[in-house]
């Protein structure tokens, strides 16, 4: 399995490695929705955020397997149209946390997709456009697969981190980290300017597959560090693995495992909440929810029997 893995994480990075101006224009307009609450804990039923509107379907297990994933996505009840890309993070050497080729390989393979990454250096009021890889604009659909995890500059990544970072070319990179600012560094951005351009690249991403349409998001909450996998060398997790959830709502998904570690809050989930908290990073789901992009308001469905 890891050899065919490999063999399309090659033709992958092949085709993304060459990133250029292609651009997505993020949304002008938003919704108008009240000012979220900090996150909290969930229960088996509902929990998020805000209280009220439409709550999104997140489906969880805790069986961290080929088998566990495939019930997640099976329970989205999403099917992708056309060429159909597998949006995940290959991390860095020589000991990053990035997924097992064997836990994917066969919802891979089941989908015909093709693995893409785009892991080059390094309208919304913050962004007017957004500079994605060159081959992005290939594929009709995307499921994006993400290893959830702290980070240190964003405070976490998740979904969202992994479509608007994870699908950036090396100048969006630079263009989401400066808030809108600079092309060339990624260094010296106000810290909510970058957390607010992450919520909006993403969006311009969900906008342009058809409203979020062609895309669908699961998240793997294991190997949980409070460094991302774009560190080499990360600081070994204190908390313990927790599940795989799946939604394609990425604001709700990203919330939901926010809220699993947030239960954790006087257990070994302690170092995590330090790590999101000092970058602000539920600031990134507030304005995600604010734009439009979804919804912190959940239901956590579980699919275990």
């Amino acid at each position: 399995m890891r050899k065919i893995v490999s063999v399309l994480l090659t033709a992958a990075l092949l085709c993304f490695a060459g990133c250029a101006r292609t651009s997505t224009g993020a949304s002008e307009q938003s919704p108008s929705v009240s000012e979220p609450q900090s996150a909290g804990q969930s229960d088996s039923a509902s929990g998020g955020g805000q209280q009220g509107g439409t709550a999104a379907s997140v489906y969880m297990t805790e069986n961290i397997s080929p088998e566990g994933l495939a019930a997640v996505y099976e329970a989205l009840g999403w099917t992708p149209s056309g060429n159909t890309a597998v949006k995940l993070s290959t991390g860095e050497p020589p000991a990053s946390n990035y997924l097992d080729p064997d836990l994917i390989a066969d919802l891979v393979r089941s989908l015909n997709g093709t693995i893409v990454e785009c892991n080059t250096a390094y309208g919304g009021s913050r962004l007017e456009e957004n500079y994605v890889g060159a081959a992005f604009g290939d594929y009709d659909s995307y499921l994006v697969l993400s290893h959830f995890k702290g980070h240190a500059m964003a405070g976490f990544g998740g979904a969202i981190k992994n479509i608007s970072i994870g699908l950036a070319s090396s100048e969006g990179k630079a263009w989401i980290h400066s808030g809108g600012t600079s092309r060339t560094n990624v260094w010296g951005g106000e810290q909510d300017a970058f957390l607010e351009s992450m919520a909006e690249a993403g969006k311009s991403v969900s906008d342009y597959l058809g409203n979020g349409e062609r895309i669908a998001y699961v998240n793997v909450m294991n190997r949980l560090s409070v460094d991302c996998d774009c560190d080499g060398n990360p600081a070994e997790p204190d908390m313990h693995d927790v599940g795989i959830l799946a939604s394609s709502d990425p604001v709700a998904l990203d919330q939901a495992c926010i809220d699993l570690i947030y239960a954790q809050r006087d257990g070994d989930g302690a170092s995590l909440i330090r790590r999101i908290e000092s970058r602000n990073g539920l600031h990134t789901l507030e304005h995600a929810e604010e734009i439009g992009l979804g919804s912190r308001t959940y239901e956590l469905i579980r699919v275990d029997n």
